[in-house]
């Protein structure tokens, strides 16, 4: 079982909210979100309810304010605790086009820049065939998150992106 806590206040003040479950919308507890604290387990912040907008992921710690997850404002509305199966061997298949179509590349390792290893400016759809995986919008893992679990992306919005740019991916590990 997981537990985090969000404050409406940086440094851990003001009201508060504790989760030690997913859940789809806190906003009407807090009207915003300036600081956290994960006291277990690894969760998947976003920006608004039903697990929509901007994602954040967030490992046991401290968090006084929103910029330390690297939050783009202070508005966090859903959560949800991922559950990471020790032993799944973390596999993921890239292709250049959507609907599994074109290039394909196969990864089992973290990846800080796809332009580099792979000559690639943007991935269309992709299967996590195992393991728990991040897209980030910028090379070494910086920009907007897009966190993937076991499934098939056929494209860009299926991971909840507007756009295909993943300049950089990793394992998403405990």
């Amino acid at each position: 079982m997981g537990r985090i806590i969000f404050y409406e206040d940086p440094s851990y003040q003001g009201r508060r909210y504790e989760c030690d479950g997913d859940c789809t919308d806190f906003h009407s507890y807090l009207s915003r979100c300036n600081s956290a604290r994960v006291e277990s387990g690894t969760w998947v912040i976003y920006e608004r309810p039903n697990y929509m907008g901007y994602q954040y992921v967030l490992g046991r710690g401290e968090y006084p304010n929103y910029q330390s997850w690297i939050g783009l404002n202070d508005r966090v509305c859903s959560c949800k605790m991922i559950n990471i199966a020790s032993g799944d061997p973390y596999k993921i298949q890239l292709y250049v086009k959507g609907d599994f179509a074109g290039r394909v590349f196969e990864a089992t390792d973290d990846c800080p820049s796809v332009l580099e290893n792979f000559h690639w400016r943007e991935v269309h759809s992709c299967r996590v065939l195992g393991g728990w995986w991040v897209f980030y919008e910028h090379p070494n893992y910086k920009g907007r998150q897009y966190v993937l679990e076991k499934g098939e992306y056929r494209k860009p919005v299926d991971w909840g992106a507007v756009c295909p740019t993943v300049q950089s991916f990793r394992r998403l590990t405990e």
